[in-house]
């Protein structure tokens, strides 16, 4: 089993304006990464990402960008243990995974934008990991259309 998952949106606005709200830090860090993000992705750099729910800044590897088309991060890949009070313990896993993600034009003038993630391996924990970034993942394309089609940060409070 390859466990990997995908996840999309469609955001009312046009590609360009949707690929620069994931790419420039200052509007990433508006509505995604609630502690900040260091930099702007761009292919070869190495960016943090900061987040108040999650401890610590993670290092992004940026390894492709085509504008307004394609993202594609490699970062740690951390597991999961399901704690028996139902809560789920997270560590990191000494390995990376891959992020990838497209911006498509739509005919009516919006992005559709998709997020792919891959690489756990196949354990319990992997499968636990790869759960909890898919959540992850989904609420940050909600914020996204939230953030660029009406600036409203859902994520402000909601991890403090």
């Amino acid at each position: 089993m390859d466990l990997k998952f995908k996840v999309m949106i469609h955001v009312g606005r046009p590609v360009e304006e949707v690929f620069e709200a994931v790419a420039d830090p200052k509007q990433l860090s508006s509505y995604f990464t609630t502690g900040g993000a260091s930099g702007r992705l761009e292919q070869g750099a190495t960016v943090t990402w900061d987040f108040h729910d999650f401890p610590g800044a993670f290092p992004v590897e940026v390894d492709e960008v085509v504008p307004n088309e394609k993202i594609v991060l490699r970062w740690d890949a951390a597991e999961g243990e399901q704690l028996c009070d139902g809560a789920l313990d997270v560590k990191p896993a000494g390995y990376k995974t891959t992020v990838t993600m497209t911006f498509k034009p739509t005919d009516d003038n919006r992005t559709l934008v998709e997020i792919e993630e891959k690489g756990w391996r196949e354990t319990e924990g992997g499968l636990q990991g790869s759960y909890g970034n898919c959540m992850g993942w989904s609420q940050m394309l909600a914020a996204l259309k939230a953030w660029v089609e009406h600036g409203i940060n859902l994520r402000e409070g909601a991890y403090k």
